[in-house]
């Protein structure tokens, strides 16, 4: 399979938190995705992007929160996250980057 500029758009950027480090144990990988990406699309852009098999995806919406910006009140983004279970074997170090 060969990535599209379209699954590109999917996927934005790994997760690298301590969660998701707690969560590579299991075989799992976090992503932040497109607001609008459903878990067939984000299966589909994962294994043509990183040439592996998943098992499953989770999603989750993160709401922003409440913070001030330079003492002006204001709202953070929501964040789409994307939980994807590999299949046993595979594996992606995101830490590298994409070569």
């Amino acid at each position: 399979m060969t990535a599209t500029p379209a699954q590109y758009d999917v996927i934005r950027r790994p997760i690298i938190t301590e969660k998701a480090t707690l969560a590579s144990e299991a075989n799992a990988v976090v992503f932040e995705v497109s607001a609008d990406a459903t878990k067939p699309l984000i299966k589909e852009a994962v294994e043509a992007l990183f040439g592996v098999k998943v098992k499953a995806v989770n999603t989750v919406v993160t709401k922003g929160k409440n913070k001030r910006f330079r003492g002006r009140p204001g709202t953070r983004n929501d964040v789409k996250k994307a939980y994807v279970t590999l299949e046993e074997g595979h594996a992606i170090d995101v830490t590298t980057g994409l070569a």
